[in-house]
């Protein structure tokens, strides 16, 4: 069973609200499952960076440097840049701000945040450390600032998200992260849900702000670290996911990010679960290249790196599972390739597993009996579902979208599988990715009335 961690990526633990109880807040953020913290080390008049660097002990308080857009008028009387440089070296700083524009409160002038907030970008790039963004009645002035200066260069995130839709997915393509709060469970945030729920999992972090916008059910208390996992089940409800798989996803993120906690490239995941279904890696062989594979940018999915070196055999796929595999909803042979090309493999252990009364599921791209050149659904009659990529209304759409050897045959193979499989398998799907541009009424016309079948739309999430 893996381990459920997280990272708050934005707190303020060097708060004075902190100052009876932090080794407690502490040590309650341990119990509850934080790996890491990190702590905004904010530029102070009278401390300068000390009150939040003596918080910062790697390796669970990590920490970063900057000046508040509050406090942007500060940099007429202190050379911010010279005091970031002189501490970036410490042991465990990670980032750099957080710095932006606040055009809600305007504690400072606009012309000062601006000024502020470009040093800070510059100096990120010669640190070469991520940024990490404050931005509230500002986007477009944030969003032009990053582009002129050349920002995606470093990375970063915007904390606190509550901007638009378009400034969220005007951040994605540049390559920053966008952050929630316990805002995400408050009443009235409906359209930030919506938005979370439809941003690339990979890009997507978790954070408290702490002391601040603590989340229900504790909204009107102090917030705490601990509180973040909170925010991660408001966001697992809206992703359709477990909270073990949103920790596992933006502790991936966080780490990816700020460069924490470092490891050796992960042995590849052969059984890997999300939500309550078991994913099997049985090859990352594939009969096409499609031109939104996620295998394009990352080998990781939902934050399980799925990269094999070699192949399983029989036995490494049933230890993988471990003893009850009836424990989850489904088994499902899908992987980060087309797990028939491995037919006997996917033969031999889904009958294994169904013996034993496990659900099966066959996610693939429908071109089996081409590359086997025989109809091989009646060797899959132990299977509950078949899940098969359509991706498109007709075969020249198909061949636009997808680079297949099978030239011609594939896309008619594809919707004679689809209504062959119904002899043999109780349950047949025909999904598609949503790509801009795609006609998915006419996909689901192909699916539904031509070939009799389900259909599913999944979203589009491409991260580059």
């Amino acid at each position: 069973m893996e381990k459920t961690v997280f990272i708050d990526t934005h707190a303020h633990l060097d708060d004075a609200r902190f100052n009876k109880d932090r080794a407690e807040v502490l040590q309650r953020a341990r119990q509850n499952g934080l790996e890491a913290i990190l702590n905004i080390c904010l530029w102070h008049p009278k401390e300068g960076f000390e009150r939040g660097l003596k918080v910062v002990k790697p390796p669970f308080v990590f920490g970063s440097l900057g000046l508040h857009p509050h406090d942007a008028e500060l940099i007429e009387k202190v050379d911010i840049k010279a005091e970031i440089r002189k501490h970036s070296g410490r042991e465990g700083i990670v980032a750099i701000g957080e710095t932006g524009l606040d055009y809600h409160y305007m504690n400072s002038p606009k012309n000062l945040q601006r000024k502020a907030f470009i040093e800070h970008i510059r100096l990120a790039r010669e640190l070469a450390l991520p940024l990490i963004i404050h931005s509230r009645n500002a986007e477009e002035d944030t969003l032009k600032i990053l582009e002129d200066e050349g920002a995606e260069e470093t990375g970063g995130c915007v904390h606190c998200f509550s901007g638009s839709e378009k400034m969220a997915h005007t951040l994605v393509e540049m390559g920053f992260y966008v952050s929630f709060t316990g805002i995400l469970t408050f009443p009235g945030a409906e359209k930030l849900r919506e938005m979370a729920r439809l941003l690339p999992d990979e890009r997507i972090l978790i954070e408290t702000d702490a002391p601040y916008l603590a989340p229900l059910p504790h909204r009107g208390k102090r917030c705490e670290p601990s509180f973040v996992v909170e925010v991660a089940k408001r966001l697992a409800e809206l992703k359709g996911l477990s909270t073990a798989d949103i920790a596992r996803i933006t502790t991936l993120n966080a780490k990816t990010l700020f460069g924490i906690l470092k490891q050796e490239e992960p042995e590849a995941r052969i059984a890997y679960p999300i939500r309550n279904s078991l994913y099997l890696n049985i090859t990352n062989r594939c009969n096409n290249v499609c031109s939104f594979c996620a295998k394009l940018t990352s080998y990781t999915v939902k934050g399980h790196y799925l990269k094999l070196k070699k192949e399983p055999t029989f036995f490494d796929v049933v230890k993988a599972v471990g003893d009850d595999p009836t424990r989850y909803d489904e088994i499902v042979f899908c992987g980060f390739g087309e797990p028939l090309i491995r037919l006997e493999l996917v033969k031999k252990a889904g009958m294994y597993f169904k013996r034993m009364g496990c659900k099966i599921r066959i996610d693939t791209d429908g071109l089996a009996n081409l590359v086997h050149r025989r109809n091989v659904l009646p060797e899959l009659m132990f299977v509950d579902v078949i899940s098969v990529s359509l991706n498109a209304p007709d075969s020249e759409t198909y061949q636009k979208l997808i680079k297949t050897p099978f030239g011609d045959r594939a896309y008619p193979a594809i919707l004679w599988f689809l209504r062959e499989a119904k002899r043999y398998i109780p349950k047949v799907i025909a999904t598609v990715v949503a790509l801009p541009g795609l006609d998915v009424e006419a996909c689901r016309r192909v699916a539904v009335e031509e070939c009799g079948v389900g259909f599913r739309v999944r979203e589009y999430n491409r991260v580059g």
